[in-house]
């Protein structure tokens, strides 16, 4: 009973600057928590004709879905329990046909990569803009994506193309500009908005990408609002001509025939909480705090990353030359943790109720690990060398199936990957399978593993051709 051990010692750390943005239940939809003082048996229930599910046209769900989906200017809208990684496959489904070529940034979620092979598509890889003192990808600029898909044109039509905003660390675009860019080319659009269901809800963020005009928009509940993991959403633009049996129908391929009952409500709760004079006045609450907090540390001379979210948090730490990873063990140790350590910066998710004390304890612990562990001279990432736009060289699904053989990264020149090559989180494959490994990205693999250690191995699986 390893994991139940862990569970129900329920030890609470320092400074919990994790997801699910709810922080450990501070930020929990208040409907939602006093659903979770119920006895278990109260709300763990099947599809019962009065509670129904999110494919059923009558119920409590399906009622609930076309309130919100009306409230937030959606044409249709689904609940789902299966995480933001089942809705984007379902999605992803729904806009392509077996051998389409969908349009992919290269910093997508690997469940989308999972999509393309259960849907037997054909992934075409956008490159995007790189900051070399964070080590980031950045948001393209609409030129940059016309760009992109003036070039993956001239290789045959695409079914769709496939935007990611906000990022993990809170960088968003101009979503409007993208969006217009795709519709340009009679494109739809399929936004992962997986962090960023609170956008639009305060004049200090930016807008939804419903408001944008994207046709489909997926967004993760427990990312960025007061929901539970796993709860998410799937919203259909209203500018949308998609035919809601093609998206009913992904969704049944892929979400559970048995849903949880407390994970729908999840949803419903977290919109409603979202919507409320409370839950904005909370969202403000939070994003006052993450303004005090963005300016006592410049103040103190740490370098943040100049994102659109203030609740996300990013430190460049390669400024004070140090790695993410390392930072992140450091803390760890002392209590604080961190969402995402990457090799150039550490990023927090302070959430829609952020931990007492947090203007005064970061700061200080921040400034004990740079003490620690800063050498002064900053770090600096080299640019993944990847064309503008590219596809496997080999099937996905082919390639991926195909017998594996285990080689050094540094013989792994001339070789196709059999398998993604993926530092978690946040699972943004650096290699996909099928892609041919040239000279220079076998180099540049190396650079990341000695970066990424414990996360990245030495060796790679290729096919044998």
């Amino acid at each position: 009973m390893v994991l139940l051990k862990q569970l129900l010692q329920g030890r609470r750390p320092a400074l919990p600057l994790h997801l699910p943005a709810h922080g450990r239940g501070r930020g929990l939809a208040p409907e939602l928590a006093r659903l979770l003082r119920l006895s278990p048996g109260a709300w763990d229930l099947p599809e019962l004709p009065q509670i129904g599910g999110p494919l059923e046209s009558s119920g409590a769900v399906a009622e609930s879905q076309r309130l919100w989906a009306e409230r937030l200017g959606a044409r249709q809208l689904w609940y789902g329990v299966n995480g933001a990684s089942g809705l984007l496959q379902a999605a992803l489904l729904a806009l392509a046909a077996p051998g389409d070529r969908v349009l992919l940034p290269r910093n997508l979620h690997r469940s989308l990569l999972h999509g393309c092979l259960l849907g037997q598509l054909e992934p075409v890889l956008f490159d995007l803009p790189f900051d070399p003192s964070s080590g980031l990808w950045l948001p393209p600029s609409p030129q940059h994506l016309q760009a992109v898909i003036q070039a993956a044109l001239a290789d045959g039509p695409l079914a769709a193309v496939v935007l990611v905003s906000p990022s993990y660390q809170g960088l968003v675009g101009d979503l409007a500009g993208l969006i217009a860019v795709a519709h340009g080319q009679q494109l739809p659009v399929l936004l992962d908005e997986a962090h960023g269901a609170h956008l639009g809800c305060d004049g200090r963020l930016p807008p939804s990408g419903l408001s944008c005009g994207a046709d489909l928009v997926v967004q993760s509940l427990q990312k960025a609002a007061g929901g539970l993991a796993q709860s998410a959403l799937l919203l259909q633009g209203p500018g949308s001509d998609l035919p809601a049996a093609s998206i009913e129908r992904g969704l049944l391929w892929l979400q559970t025939s048995s849903p949880s009952a407390l994970l729908l409500a999840s949803c419903e709760a977290s919109l409603q909480q979202l919507a409320s004079g409370r839950g904005r006045a909370q969202l403000s609450r939070a994003l006052d705090l993450a303004e005090a907090l963005r300016a006592r540390l410049r103040a103190e001379g740490f370098v943040l990353l100049e994102n659109q979210d203030p609740l996300r948090l990013s430190w460049i730490c390669a400024a004070d030359g140090i790695s993410g990873l390392e930072a992140d063990d450091w803390l760890l140790e002392r209590g604080v943790i961190a969402e995402l350590p990457e090799p150039g910066c550490l990023s927090f998710c302070l959430g829609s109720r952020p931990p007492r004390g947090l203007l005064r304890r970061l700061p200080e612990a921040l400034r004990r690990c740079r003490g620690a562990l800063g050498s002064g001279a900053a770090l600096r990432f080299s640019r993944p060398p990847l064309p503008l736009v590219a596809s496997p060289e080999r099937p996905l699904a082919e390639a991926w199936r195909a017998t594996p053989e285990v080689v050094p990264l540094a013989a792994a020149a001339g070789r196709l990957a059999a398998e993604p090559l993926c530092p978690y989180p946040p699972g943004i494959p650096l290699l996909i399978p099928g892609e041919r490994i040239d000279s220079a990205r076998a180099q540049w693999l190396q650079e990341q593993c000695q970066l990424w250690p414990d996360q990245i191995a030495d060796t790679v699986k290729v096919a044998v051709e």
